[in-house]
């Protein structure tokens, strides 16, 4: 019998001993496993999300611009990312991220612990997995600039995930998790940053509306948003998706005859790939960012804790007046007449160099502004070397009215073309609230990106004769006060024109058949310095010189502006400043900015409506009147169309009770134009957008607006306007501009006299 050597043999103490020091290594163990995750807690391995960072996540938000029917009329973003709420996602989404991504999701409490210990035990036999709980993954989305690539420090990131994941689930719901994590994944190419814009990006719908092969395609991208992209690896993506589906069938998600209809669908791409000048309404959106940054720069707007909002990342809403449908049917209506337009124009000059003698200066100039040319400068290149770049044939995308066509031309040869492409710049609001409703900055972002609302300023022609009107009418002047209609000369001014409508002419007569020679007569009588003045009350904010020209229109001024100044005369003589913003709020909703247009009593109301009436005649009877032969509009509609020399700048503005519309048509130069009255002028050139936009707007009756006759001021009126009353029914002779001595009443007028 073998004997057991004693020194072999454990004593109860040595047990004792040998189970205290693993207990003391356990707890050890435990408590520096504790000490590590406090440590983490504390952010001693890296700052972690204060509760506050939690409540408000971080992200590249884009802020959105909401019209007045509550639509998304366009971003701005550094990544292109909207959020949606859990009721607008589809439940095929959640099925497919939840069967995909994490099957005990609705579970656990932000960790997995089982699918950990199972990843370890297969990432240490080699057969890697992913062991991230869809809050785990949230947390990084959120909370950090992706996996680090140093094990170590990738160690230290998980663990600091599982504290987040831990405290996200503490303070949200899960569906409320759910949403979060749509919101902030990214799904790769195109700038597509969320959900929502993986839903327009790749089928061109919203997440409510995406099926279950769709829902399924996108969650399966999220393994790899390049590796199975459905643009560049269709077959890849394809199985990806039917992946997915068969794992919302395992997960009794979905039946697996509705799995295998999904799987035999194509992947149905319908790309809409985002840009800045995609969609309506890119001019305005330009404008407004700027208008906005200056605005919270000015009124010192600003983040809680004293930073700059960024318009790019924290998730504005910017609610503004446009209205989507209007916006749509003004941007159709420059598309449908400016094809007619460029196409007359092109054949114009078809045969002909526009760019002869000196209007090749214009060559020069438009090389000097461009990017090329400062690019060539700056690589050394002196200007013979840069005029003979200009003239080798490179590869161009140019704007043409069938859309961009890519082309071998000459840089030279791009800039002649575009001189000869006509621009035209439209925007319409509604006078009594002073709120933009369109607004059309110039006929394409992508290559013209300089706005011609607001931006941009040209001859305003004859549609600042009412301002020479109003005076003489606020001054006692009547509508029906015949003035000279010949040609004078005024301290050495002699303005050209003709005398259509008679010599005399009354002043109604003289504005609807827009009269130099009149216009010219009166303004020397009411005088530059009062029709300057009145100018600028009623919201003309360039340069408008104490020169009897300005009565002509000798000077600039843009759309917006001349589009407020006659909302003034609707409203009455109150004149209120365009506004296109009414409020903008935070991304949790908290408004940071409304909008209180000023108000300005310009003009007296009885003289404002008398103009009013006055504008009325120029499309009854002046040279307006293809509104109601042509276009078929019939409705009490007032206006004013202008035209400067050499048919350079076509205007007209347009007036009803409800809204005011104003249009520009002209080239980039004023040296290149039409060259007959025929096509030039404002009726032609202008007016036709107007046109076509009311004959839509009236047309949609969810709009709204009427067709009624504009409002007297109230109480009525002092002076008579209807100037038959003057005659006696004698009608005729007033249109053709002569006087009845065997009338019944003079008018009242500045100095009691019928004549001049």
């Amino acid at each position: 019998m073998k004997r057991v050597s004693k020194k072999n043999q454990l004593t109860e103490g040595d047990i004792k001993r040998y189970t205290f020091n693993f207990w003391k290594i356990i707890i050890g163990i435990v408590a520096l496993g504790f000490l590590f995750i406090l440590s983490i807690r504390l952010g001693l391995f890296g700052k972690l999300p204060s509760f506050s960072d939690l409540e408000n996540p971080k992200s590249n938000l884009a802020s959105e611009v909401i019209t007045d029917d509550h639509k998304v009329l366009g971003t701005y973003y550094v990544q292109n990312r909207s959020n949606v709420k859990y009721s607008e996602l589809s439940p095929y989404l959640v099925k497919a991220l939840v069967s995909t991504e994490d099957k005990r999701f609705y579970d656990h409490s932000g960790i997995d612990y089982s699918r950990t210990f199972t990843v370890i035990f297969h990432t240490l036999t080699g057969n890697k997995q992913g062991g991230s709980t869809i809050t785990q993954q949230l947390a990084l989305n959120l909370f950090s600039d992706g996996r680090q690539k140093n094990f170590l420090k990738r160690i230290i990131q998980k663990f600091q995930e599982w504290v987040t994941a831990v405290r996200l689930e503490r303070n949200y719901t899960k569906d409320e998790i759910v949403t979060m994590y749509f919101n902030t994944v990214d799904f790769g190419a195109y700038n597509t940053f969320g959900i929502k814009s993986a839903a327009r990006t790749y089928f061109n719908t919203t997440p409510d509306k995406l099926t279950a092969d769709q829902a399924a395609l996108l969650v399966g991208m999220l393994k790899g948003p390049g590796a199975y992209s459905p643009v560049r690896f269709p077959e890849k993506s394809k199985t990806r998706r039917n992946t997915v589906l068969n794992n919302m069938v395992a997960a009794n998600f979905i039946s697996a005859e509705e799995a295998s209809n999904a799987k035999e669908k194509p992947l149905g791409l319908e790309l809409k790939i985002a840009n800045y000048g995609e969609g309506l309404g890119p001019y305005f959106r330009a404008v407004l960012k700027d208008q906005i940054k200056k605005e919270f720069a000015n009124l010192k707007i600003v983040r809680a804790d004293g930073t700059p909002y960024d318009l790019d990342r924290d998730g504005l809403k910017i609610y503004t007046t446009i209205n989507m449908s209007m916006q749509q049917y003004a941007e159709d209506a420059q598309k449908e007449w400016m094809k007619q337009l460029q196409s007359k124009f092109s054949a114009q000059w078809k045969n002909r160099d526009p760019f002869k003698g000196d209007k090749a200066k214009l060559l020069i100039s438009g090389m000097k502004r461009s990017d090329r040319y400062r690019i060539l400068r700056e690589e050394g290149l002196n200007d013979d070397e840069i005029k003979k770049a200009f003239n080798v044939k490179v590869p161009m995308n140019i704007f043409t009215w069938k859309g961009s066509k890519d082309t071998m031309m000459t840089p030279m040869d791009s800039i002649k073309y575009n001189k000869l492409m006509l621009r035209n710049a439209m925007m319409s609001m509604e006078p009594k609230t002073g709120h933009i409703k369109a607004w059309v900055g110039g006929i394409d972002f992508d290559h013209f990106k300089y706005d011609q609302v607001k931006m941009g300023t040209r001859q305003v022609g004859s549609t600042a004769k009412p301002f020479t009107y109003a005076v003489a009418i606020d001054n006692g002047y009547s509508p029906c006060y015949s003035i000279p209609n010949y040609q004078q000369t005024y301290n050495g001014w002699t303005p050209r024109g003709n005398a259509q409508g008679g010599n005399p002419i009354t002043l109604a007569k003289a504005l609807a058949y827009s009269q130099n020679f009149a216009t010219a007569y009166l303004v020397h009588e009411v005088g530059a310095a009062e029709v300057a003045a009145l100018t600028k009350r009623m919201g003309i904010t360039s340069d408008v010189p104490n020169y009897p020209s300005i009565s002509l229109g000798a000077y600039e001024a843009s759309v917006f502006d001349m589009v407020g100044a006659y909302s003034a005369f609707v409203n009455q003589g109150t004149w209120i400043e365009p506004t296109a913003i009414l409020r903008i709020e935070d991304k949790n909703g908290t408004p940071i900015y409304d909008k209180a247009p000023k108000v300005v009593k310009a003009l007296n109301s009885e003289s404002a409506y008398i103009i009013v009436d006055m504008l009325k005649k120029v499309v009854s009877q002046g040279t307006a009147r293809r509104i109601q032969w042509k276009y078929n509009l019939t409705n009490p509609i007032g206006g004013k169309t202008g035209t400067t020399n050499d048919n350079s700048d076509a205007w007209f503005i347009g007036i009803t009770p409800e809204l005011v519309t104003g249009v520009w048509t002209g080239a980039e130069d004023r040296g290149i134009s039409f060259d007959r009255m025929e096509y030039g002028q404002g009726a032609a050139a202008a007016m036709p957008v107007f046109a076509f936009f009311m004959q839509k707007v009236y047309k949609d009756s969810n709009l709204k607006y009427t067709k009624g006759d504009f409002e007297q001021p109230q109480g009525g009126l002092t002076r008579v306007i209807d100037c038959n009353q003057y005659w006696g029914g004698g009608g005729s002779d007033v249109e053709d501009g002569s006087t009845d001595s065997s009338s019944k009443e003079d008018p009242k007028l500045k100095d009691d006299r019928l004549g001049f």
